[in-house]
């Protein structure tokens, strides 16, 4: 079966500020694929989401939505296209979770029209879908990390879009919520949808991915399945480790 390529870079480059964060990075995103990226703390794996999504500038190369340079997609389309759901932050306001949820629709509205009846199913299957409509009037700011992690996931999927880029997910998620977000993830996948996400899972990449990219030193070091590329050898290169500490760690 044929995959669309929903999403593609050339010679992507990013930095801050006089230091650049990552080089050259050329990649294609097709439909109903599930890919991971890991990289050590500080390899560029945030930046270059950030990239991607557009909310960080680019110092060189070009990012296409559907072959549709970034620049001529506005940021309109470009919610259609792609959900995002970042690193757990905190909120200065204590919106209600439905309401958290519920901004995931404003692509589909003016911005001076207030949700309708749809918009708030939409907002409710996606708390019930991760089981977490129990938290629907509670204040964003009175949850734990990992409830507000749910909460954002939660918004991404009611946002509807064909690609869901998830900036280390399972971070502040106990080991049961961990293994639950991993299954909807598998799910959207067989939903046709695409999801990048990145890890510092090896595990995660290996059961879940079809595609595991690595990057170091501001580049991407590695791709392919993540069964073969993301072996002992890589493992060790990857995160300055000897043989002895992945043995201690049962790492195969």
């Amino acid at each position: 079966m044929n995959k669309t390529c929903l999403l593609m870079t050339q010679g992507l480059a990013a930095k801050h500020q006089n230091t650049m964060i990552f080089r050259e990075v050329d990649l294609q995103i097709f439909s109903g694929e599930v890919i991971t990226l890991l990289g050590q703390n500080g390899c560029g794996k945030t930046t270059l989401l950030r990239t991607l999504l557009g909310l960080h500038p680019k110092a060189a190369g070009e990012v296409y939505f559907d072959h549709i340079p970034s620049s001529k997609v506005s940021t309109k389309e470009r919610a259609k296209r792609v959900s995002y759901v970042p690193q757990v932050h905190k909120m200065a306001f204590g919106f209600p979770v439905i309401d958290m949820v519920l901004m995931a629709t404003y692509g589909e509205r003016a911005p001076w029209l207030k949700a309708n009846a749809e918009h708030f199913d939409m907002a409710w299957e996606a708390l019930k879908w991760m089981g977490i409509a129990d938290l629907a009037y509670r204040p964003y700011t009175e949850l734990s990390g990992g409830q507000r992690q749910m909460v954002l996931i939660a918004r991404a999927f009611a946002q509807n879009t064909p690609m869901i880029f998830m900036d280390e997910p399972t971070n502040g998620l106990d080991f049961g919520n961990q293994i639950k977000l991993l299954e909807k993830i598998h799910a959207l996948k067989a939903s046709g949808k695409t999801v990048l996400f990145t890890t510092h899972h090896p595990e995660h990449a290996i059961h879940t991915a079809c595609r595991a990219l690595t990057m170091k030193n501001g580049s991407i070091l590695s791709q392919g399945c993540p069964k073969e590329t993301l072996d002992k050898p890589m493992i060790q290169n990857l995160y300055q480790l000897n043989e002895q500490q992945l043995r201690n760690h049962h790492y195969a």
